[in-house]
């Protein structure tokens, strides 16, 4: 590795530029997928490549991952950083030297594939039953080993376990087809899998698609709402954690531009960014700018307190680096991004929140959505839902879709629940992808209400 920082100082010299970063990262995976009792998909694969970047006002970027290229992928970043020089600026700070592993309970690496393959056909097995016509498990895992050293004198070494494990079944009757998902997964080893009770999360997943079948279509219109913790979580993600994304802000392209010490939610809302939290799948230890993760108050007591950064927009506005610049590979360039993002918990029961519904809906679950974060507006499906009257839940509603203004929703909510969940893996797209959690408590607010159909 000596020779490789010291042939990027070189270049450096040679080319006239103050500051660049190098990342060297080997991903080691595997992953299995079978659907109908048929594999589709059994691999391991292990690939090592470089992302170089150099800065002249603008950044230069090249990457490569055939090891005789690497040299000739840092001199290419830094040609294109000389010939388009800007006049941006970025945060640099003191180097930091530093090594860490998130550790694992039983690593994975140690079971062995037929152990992997057991267990995708046990569920495959157990996701069987009547009225039940199509079927899907993924599996997946991976180790992402970075170097990251820069022109200050950085260099940070981290090892990032993450595992996944999802299911799916599509059910039918009468010509109508509904289908229900889990998912599980985290900076974890082998011991996730083992945590996770088989036989009621499957028979949960069938039940729940075939409820669907005998649901109805919601009501439409402006009304109380319920929403579970991973819809909580999916809202905060997309309809307010996009939105609070330094680059967004500094592109125009959010409404939350110029907020920063605006009371924008209720009393008593706060909302976090963590990418320290243990375990969770959108975890790590130091971004891809080399810059320590931590913990990020965006919302605090309904007042917007802080923007995710990187160094340019952290300079740009003044902000302390908060480690929030994610690439999804070697091969591509830091943004800013999320990690694992939800709102604390409130003084809520869930009871007590239920109690103060007297014509509303409590729509569960995560279907996707649409997010215009430059107007502020949104729609996401859920995955079930249901008719609460005076505190009672009742039938079943299929294909309802939340949508809404933004910072009305935040203002509009009346109850904060106590039983916040982080734990809804997911990878998160901005033109890439890196894998995110999120979550929250069940909240009671208002907003307009409709079907997807």
């Amino acid at each position: 590795m000596e020779w490789l920082i010291k042939k990027a100082e070189e270049l450096a010299r040679k080319h006239g530029l103050d500051y660049y970063e190098i990342r060297l990262v080997k991903v080691t995976s595997r992953r299995l997928v079978m659907s109908n009792g048929q594999l589709r998909e059994l691999s391991s694969n292990s690939e090592l490549g470089i992302g170089a970047r150099a800065f002249n006002g603008t950044w230069g970027f090249s990457s490569a991952n055939d090891r005789e290229r690497f040299e000739k992928a840092i001199e290419t970043a830094m040609k294109i950083a000389k010939l388009s020089r800007g006049n941006a600026r970025i945060y640099l700070g003191e180097p930091v030297r530093d090594e860490v592993e998130l550790k694992v309970k039983k690593p994975f690496t140690e079971v062995d594939i037929e152990e992997k393959l057991s267990l995708v056909k046990e569920i495959d097995g157990l996701l069987r039953g009547e009225k039940i016509v199509s079927r899907t498990v993924n599996y997946g895992d991976s180790i992402v080993e970075t170097f990251y050293f820069n022109s200050l004198g950085s260099e940070i070494r981290t090892v990032v376990p993450r595992i996944r494990l999802g299911f799916s079944v599509t059910a039918k009757e009468n010509g109508e087809m509904q289908d229900f998902w889990k998912s599980f997964g985290g900076t974890l080893g082998w011991e996730l899998v083992e945590g996770i009770d088989l036989h009621y999360w499957t028979a949960h997943v069938k039940e729940k698609a075939l409820e669907l079948l005998r649901a109805s279509s919601p009501p439409s219109g402006e009304m109380d709402v319920i929403a579970d913790p991973e819809l909580t979580g999916v809202f905060i993600h997309e309809a307010l954690g996009h939105a609070v994304e330094a680059d967004s802000v500094k592109n125009g392209d959010s409404i939350l531009a110029g907020r920063l010490g605006e009371k924008i939610a209720v009393d008593g809302l706060n909302v976090v960014d963590d990418p320290t939290l243990p375990g969770k799948f959108g975890s790590y230890p130091y971004d891809d700018e080399g810059i320590k993760a931590r913990r990020v108050e965006i919302i605090k007591d309904g007042v917007l307190v802080s923007y995710l950064n990187d160094r340019e927009t952290a300079e740009y506005f003044g902000l302390e680096p908060n480690g929030h610049a994610r690439a999804e590979s070697y091969s591509h360039q830091p943004l800013v991004r999320m990690g694992n993002t939800y709102v604390e918990p409130g003084d809520w029961s869930f009871e007590e929140i239920l109690e103060a519904v007297k014509n509303g809906l409590y729509m569960l679950g995560d279907k996707g959505g649409e997010v215009d974060t430059a107007n502020g507006t949104f729609t996401f499906g859920a995955k079930l839902g249901y008719i609460v009257e005076n505190g009672e839940i009742k039938e079943p509603v299929r294909d309802v879709a939340l949508s809404g203004k933004i910072l009305d929703v935040l203002k509009n909510i009346m109850a904060i629940g106590n039983d916040t969940r982080v734990e809804f893996p997911g990878y998160c797209g901005k033109g890439q992808w890196v894998p995110v959690d999120d979550g929250g408590p069940h909240i009671l607010t208002r907003a307009l209400v409709g079907g997807l159909r």
